[in-house]
């Protein structure tokens, strides 16, 4: 599938982006990771770097021209991944959308279902996963830089 039959299925739409708006994106992005590190719960500093990671693929989308409709926002942007970056990012697709259903639940439901190995895995892969958007940004759309 391709970005474009996502937006003729109504799942994404047009959006113009900007370097203004990418360099906030990612000062957001190094905000939470830095955050992410300090002295408070399990929960917080895992959802604080799922924010991290569904920046960095709102960057992509942003890039790429689209964002997604009102409808499953945060599962439409992850699951864009692949498209954007290529099947080898399938697996951080499916990885990010299960740490999506893990934030919610600490969200919205209960405390404690996150572990210190979970938050230092997700840290982990947000970082990769910013070196690859950079490096991606950098081939093909530098003059958002």
């Amino acid at each position: 599938m391709s970005l474009q039959k996502w937006v003729e299925y109504g799942w994404l739409r047009s959006h113009k982006t900007g370097k203004k708006e990418i360099a906030d994106l990612l000062r957001i992005i190094d905000r939470d990771l830095q955050d992410a590190t300090r002295d408070i719960s399990a929960d917080w500093r895992f959802g604080i770097t799922y924010n991290a990671a569904l920046k960095l693929c709102t960057i992509l989308l942003y890039a790429e021209g689209c964002r997604p409709e009102k409808n499953l926002p945060h599962y439409r942007t992850i699951q864009a991944l692949p498209l954007i970056l290529g099947e080898k990012h399938e697996q951080d697709a499916q990885y990010l959308d299960t740490c999506r259903t893990k934030r919610n639940v600490v969200e919205y439901d209960y405390v404690g279902s996150v572990t210190e190995a979970d938050v230092t895995e997700l840290i982990g892969c947000v970082n990769e996963l910013r070196d690859g958007v950079l490096h991606w940004l950098n081939e093909r759309h530098a003059l958002l830089l």
